[in-house]
């Protein structure tokens, strides 16, 4: 319960925007109610006076029921459109916020949980949430307007309410039983359902590669056991369902026949007439209905909750940290910056990188040489904060990383990696999704200097042209000068490169190596070289060698004192 009230609480925090129409909607319940109430009464009405043969009473009574059913119709359709204005408000909101909370997780996190765990929680579970409005409105007014027809029967004869009394409690014990089975089953779906996701998820986006590799085989048959686990969860849930709904139903019939031979016990002692006896029969679904509702309402509460613990665990639990940032902020970062003492591992066993130390300038040109495995890209990744430093000090402009906020640190570097993602949007999109006011002239600059807009400008649609899903219609080239174009738009001060010539052709490298020329003494450049040709006209190169530098210096210099950078430079002249 005391779950139920926090998460409860949870959704109000993005249902209370929504008070005008709440208002109103309480209120088309409340209309709602009095007249389920109202027409069953009237209804009776009729039997009686059918009976009595007043028919003259029969057809005024008609009228007012009709008069009545009218209203509700009314009363109805603003329910149903108010619902539907809360749910859709309710439902944005917080898978907006949701999408916004992901965005912030640590990368630590991020590599080590399945995508489809946030596509589902995203997706599905935000959906379970915002519903919860329509079922609190729905089943709570059915279950309010059938106690109306409960009371009523209770003031016709007090026996027959008492059997359909214990007939409910028989009917909600069972229900119960059913929902905290199905609770149950129903966790250990979602948990399958999000590995599906995630799978399916890699499946697409591995598509091409699946296919190359010829292990489409290998993949279905993953596919199929995934599939498999993920039915036989959806089967148990199922069958759940029917084994309660056979219970409840032979219960229901079963009490169906004893109640007509109480009516007519209550008929032959006179407690009861029989157009009293007809009203109390016909009117038992609509109270047997209050546990079909109640039911409902819990079954919506239980998965509202499994839903809210779900996505609070993404919002709010340590299970899912988030980055944290400082409060001090750079109007503006020259471009200096040092790693002191730097020790780093991902795994808190095997280090990355050992007590490394150096500085950079701004506006200097700074390559990073080394074997796979030695430590550039998390150089990379600690300057940008991706990682958390427990280790050493790094600092911009002699700040502490760790003292800065988000945007002194991320809106002033931008990595552009051997395969940067570009997104299904055109071209323009994709610089504007870094600088929302970007000009025409600002674009076509950006792209001049990245070497692009000569390419562009051969397309039908020229920066209109949509590039596909990771930018699949451009080459690797392009897609290299496209994301260095981004990062001019963007205007950060420092830019990194991560091995981004090294799976390119000569003539295409060439094309980067002058993108990246256009950059230097405006920018703070640095490099990650699997070509030594591309960076011999660095400033300075660090040749990094087990986690630790082995040494800094110019090409030159690294050619005439550190026998390792010499062998890998003649070995690259030898291919």
């Amino acid at each position: 319960m005391k779950e139920l009230k926090k998460n409860l609480h949870f959704a109000w925090k993005y249902a209370k925007y929504q008070k005008k129409n709440l208002f109103f909607l309480i209120f088309c319940n409340f209309l709602s109610i009095v007249i389920s109430v109202i027409v069953p009464i009237f209804s009776a009405k009729i039997i009686v006076k059918l009976t009595a043969n007043e028919l003259y009473q029969v057809i005024m009574i008609s009228l007012i029921i009709l008069l009545i059913e009218l209203t509700s119709n009314v009363v109805h359709y603003f329910r149903r459109n108010l619902s539907s204005v809360v749910y859709r408000e309710t439902f944005k909101k917080i898978q907006i916020d949701l999408g916004r909370e992901i965005l912030k997780l640590e990368n630590k996190c991020l590599d080590e949980t399945s995508s489809g765990v946030f596509i589902q929680r995203l997706t599905n579970d935000t959906g379970k949430i915002a519903d919860l409005f329509n079922s609190l409105n729905m089943d709570l007014t059915n279950i309010l307007a059938n106690i109306g027809i409960f009371v009523a029967i209770f003031l016709i004869n007090k026996t027959a309410f008492f059997f359909i009394l214990i007939m409910v409690i028989f009917m909600y014990i069972v229900e119960q039983k059913r929902i905290t089975t199905r609770t149950k089953n129903d966790k250990a779906l979602r948990k399958t359902n999000e590995k599906v996701a995630g799978f399916v998820s890699e499946l697409v986006r591995g598509c091409r590669d699946i296919k190359m590799l010829s292990a489409e085989d290998s993949f279905m048959r993953e596919l199929e056991g995934k599939i498999v686990d993920l039915n036989d969860e959806r089967y148990k849930m199922l069958k759940t369902d029917s084994k309660y709904s056979l219970t409840r139903d032979f219960m229901l019939d079963s009490f169906d026949t004893i109640l007509i031979a109480l009516l007519v016990y209550l008929i032959f002692t006179k407690q009861l007439v029989v157009a009293t006896a007809l009203v109390i029969y016909n009117y038992m679904g609509r109270v047997t209905s209050i546990v079909t509702f109640f039911s409902m309402l819990l079954e919506k509460l239980k998965d509202f909750n499994l839903s809210a613990e779900r996505i609070f665990s993404i919002l709010e639990s340590p299970e899912f940290p988030k980055e944290k940032f400082g409060t001090k902020h750079l109007s503006k970062v020259k471009g200096n910056f040092e790693f002191k003492n730097v020790t780093f591992s991902y795994n808190d066993e095997q280090p990355v990188l050992k007590n490394i130390s150096f500085k950079v300038k701004a506006n200097e040109t700074v390559a990073f040489v080394g074997k796979s495995g030695a430590g550039k890209t998390t150089i990379f990744n600690l300057l940008c904060k991706m990682y958390e430093l427990k280790k050493g000090v790094i600092t911009i402009d002699g700040e502490d990383i760790k003292t800065l906020d988000k945007s002194s640190i991320r809106d002033n570097i931008t990595i552009i990696s051997q395969n940067p993602y570009i997104f299904n949007l055109s071209i323009k999109d994709n610089l504007r999704l870094v600088k929302e006011n970007l000009t025409d002239e600002e674009m076509i600059e950006a792209c001049k200097l990245a070497c692009l807009d000569d390419f562009i400008n051969t397309l039908p649609n020229k920066y209109d042209t949509i590039v596909g899903e990771g930018g699949i219609s451009l080459s690797g080239g392009q897609r290299q000068r496209l994301a260095i174009a981004r990062a001019l738009v963007q205007k950060t001060e420092i830019i990194l490169f991560d091995e981004a010539t090294s799976a390119l052709d000569n003539e295409t490298q060439m094309q980067i190596q002058q993108a990246i020329d256009n950059l230097k003494k405006d920018y703070t450049i640095l490099i990650i070289a699997h070509r030594l040709s591309t960076i011999i006209n660095s400033d300075h190169i660090l040749f990094l060698n087990n986690g630790q530098i082995e040494d800094i210096g110019t090409h030159e210099e690294l050619l005439q004192k550190n026998k390792n950078y010499k062998n890998l430079y003649e070995a690259e002249l030898e291919k």
